[in-house]
């Protein structure tokens, strides 16, 4: 592969070559502007997260096939008011002219106020200052356009009465999400250029060097949205969440990359008057190991297509597609650019050609070199003794599967939520819908059997029946339960009941099947799908960056030492992440899609260092004795990497600017991960393992081309 990539690099690093690697790529920005539609055209607020084999999307199947359910987004609207209770009249008026003015977005809406007393009672809070009206936006409606009524339907109940409405279940939730991203898209955007423009130029201090990877970034962002918009005009669900996420990785890796390529430009320019001879042999060292890094990164997303759970999945096609015009950009567009400027673009700091190479080096890396190098197992014991300890911490993490709790305190579909916690029964907020098939007509007394067994289940509240179809053969009940139905106890006494609920039927005297729909039921699937995506994805993304770094190094035992270092900086990440996000902002219980999240970048992005040490080790490993190649491997890239480490923590941290507390969780943990990459595994852990398990060579290897 070296091969083909110095005919490419060589051929950039040219005048000629130049030119035309900037105006292609301008074209290419130019014409997927005009002509691709932009990803923000296809972007939802949430996707479908269980396949359609799971069991509560086959209950789910049946219940629509029986017609028990409606194709359509659900609502609650909560009337609440502060002062008095809301009379039953006052409600008529306001739920009719709701009906009566948004007849083409609801299907339906419960005509609480008609009720008789005893049915009416049971929407109607104790105090009779909260009332629930359950609603059905039609199945056509998009996120956007239930958003626009939503919003319509506030602003007239605000005008008309003291009543405040508060529009919460699957539809206020979509509406809200998307207001919420709208809004936070443009603050991270500007967050992540601001803040890496700041951070480069207190770092290196020269504008151009600044600039140059913001304005690469920019090409690159420009050209993955428009080609992911041609994805999702083919059919993919682009979800807004991984086009946060995804907008991070492309400054962040772009920005890394950028800071490979130039240091190693400027030591060159140091040994070359001519810039494009200088830029030649910085890519010719740097090439492969950039290119290499986002190609681990890549494997990293496209590992995401055996997960089972759709969030991971929606992942891997947009991050796939982004890695891999990052990684065409590393070897094209970013030496063409910094070429380009040449020697300018280090103004006021121009490197000259002859001076000393040791300007290059960082004399505090320097030192910490000759540390590791003189107590290689003092600094391996020490270094890994505090990641064990901080890994010990992972035993504290709880999760939290009440979605709309990461959700700011003043969204309107949380506090319509919220006062349905105060005023109703905790398991009223998503009662249960159980659905029995039977092969023959169910008597009235077997229906009662099958009542009273679900009765006796763990933590159920209430079963009620609600109707049969298909000439009595089948029955459905509401299973309500005494805790929320996003409860972790909850949830497990859900899992109990659908492991025994052969033993149920047959205990009633029925011939037949039950299924659950709802969201407890779903929440089971979700957390057993993702405990097996969460060992397959660890699995096959560890075995496939292990297998890439053998095919770097040329050696099992390194790779697998740089493995082992990455794998405990991850748990370590994880241990120690938890415990400040509990101590530091409250947050005691976590969303189960975070460690898998974390585990992926930390991992994919954490060995890019390891990467970049190692290659610049063998590099140095060619002239030198062991130990002294170790030296100047850790100080040639002590310097750049904690620069690059700095700001890609950063940048990651500028995802706790987002409203959902996932992404806040996420941001806090890959930053933490990050610093302790920088600084302690690449800094000191990995150095010191190679100076105690590699064995010194009689003679310095000779440099060919398949080497790194």
């Amino acid at each position: 592969m070296n091969r083909w990539l110095h005919v490419l690099t060589d051929r950039v690093a040219t005048k000629k070559g130049t030119g035309w690697t900037l105006i292609i790529w301008l074209a290419a920005v130019a014409i997927l502007g005009a002509v691709a539609p932009s990803a923000k055209e296809y972007e939802v607020s949430s996707i479908e997260t269980l396949p359609d084999e799971a069991q509560s999307m086959v209950a789910a199947k049946k219940a629509d096939q029986y017609a028990l359910t409606s194709d359509g987004v659900p609502a609650i609207f909560v009337f609440h008011s502060d002062d008095r209770p809301i009379a039953k009249d006052e409600l008529q008026r306001l739920v009719g002219h709701i009906e009566q003015t948004h007849r083409d977005a609801l299907e339906q809406v419960v005509p609480v106020a008609s009720l008789p007393p005893q049915a009416m009672a049971g929407f109607v809070s104790e105090d009779g200052k909260t009332i629930v009206v359950p609603a059905v936006y039609r199945a056509t409606m998009e996120s956007k356009d239930i958003q626009t009524v939503n919003d319509e339907i506030r602003k007239w109940v605000k005008k008309e009465s003291d009543v405040a409405i508060y529009i919460t279940g699957p539809a206020g939730i979509a509406a809200d999400t998307l207001a919420l991203f709208s809004r936070a898209d443009m603050v991270l955007m500007l967050s992540t250029v601001g803040l890496i423009l700041v951070l480069l130029i207190v770092i290196y201090r020269s504008p151009l060097l600044a600039l140059i990877p913001l304005v690469a970034a920019g090409l690159v962002y420009g050209v993955v949205m428009q080609l992911l918009g041609v994805l999702g005009k083919a059919g993919l669900v682009i979800s807004k969440q991984t086009v946060s996420i995804m907008s991070i990785l492309l400054f962040a890796a772009i920005t890394d990359y950028s800071l490979f390529i130039f240091s190693r430009y400027r030591e060159e320019l140091k040994r070359h008057e001519n810039k494009w001879q200088a830029m030649k042999w910085a890519m010719r060292e740097t090439g492969l190991p950039v290119f290499f890094s986002g190609g681990t990164v890549l494997a990293a997303m496209l590992v995401l297509f055996f997960a089972k759970i759709g969030d991971y999945r929606n992942f891997a096609p947009t991050f796939a597609l982004a890695m891999a015009v990052i990684m065409i950009a590393s070897v094209t567009l970013l030496p063409a650019l910094f070429t380009l400027f040449g020697r300018k673009a280090f103004w006021p700091n121009i490197p000259r050609a002859g001076e000393s190479d040791e300007k290059g080096t960082s004399g505090f890396w320097q030192k910490i070199g000759r540390f590791v190098v003189e107590k290689p197992l003092l600094t391996v014991a020490l270094i890994g003794l505090l990641l064990v300890v901080m890994a010990g911490h992972t035993t504290a993490l709880r999760y939290e599967y009440d979605l709309i709790k990461s959700f700011p305190d003043d969204m309107p579909s949380r506090q319509g939520y919220e006062l349905l916690e105060q005023h109703f029964a905790k398991g009223e907020l998503a009662p249960t819908t159980v659905l029995f098939e039977g092969k023959a007509k169910v008597t009235p007394q077997q229906l009662e059997q099958l009542q009273n067994q679900l009765e006796k289940q763990p933590l159920v509240s209430e079963v009620r029946p609600t109707g049969t179809a298909d000439e009595g053969r089948v029955a459905t009940f509401t299973l309500t339960f005494r805790e929320s139905p996003y409860d972790v106890k909850t949830i497990d006494a859900m899992e109990q009941i659908i492991d025994r609920k052969e033993t149920i039927v047959k205990q009633s005297g029925l011939d037949g099947r039950l299924y659950f729909v709802g969201e407890t039921a779903a929440k089971v699937d979700e957390r057993a799908l993702n405990k097996r995506d969460m060992i397959v994805i660890v699995s096959l993304e560890t075995l496939l960056i292990l297998l890439l770094l053998i095919g770097l190094t040329r050696s099992v035992k390194r790779s697998m030492y740089m493995m082992a270092t990455i794998l405990v900086s991850f748990a370590a990440a994880l241990g120690v992440g938890i415990w400040l996000a509990d101590w530091l902002f409250g947050i005691g219980a976590v969303s189960d899609r975070v460690p898998i999240y974390a585990f992926v970048f930390l991992v994919a992005l954490g060995i890019d260092y390891n990467i970049m040490l190692i290659s610049r080790f063998q590099e140095e490993w060619r002239t030198h004795s062991l130990h002294e190649a170790v030296k100047q491997a850790v100080a040639h890239t002590g310097g750049v990497i904690s620069s690059a480490g700095l700001i890609l923590a950063a940048t990651f941290a500028v995802l706790m600017t987002q409203p959902v507390q996932l992404l806040f969780v996420f941001g806090f943990l890959v930053a933490i991960g990050i610093l302790l990459d920088t600084f302690l595994i690449r800094g000191m852990l990995l150095p010191g393992l190679i100076v105690w398990l590699e064995k010194e060579r009689e003679a310095p290897a000779e440099a060919d081309g398949e080497t790194v």
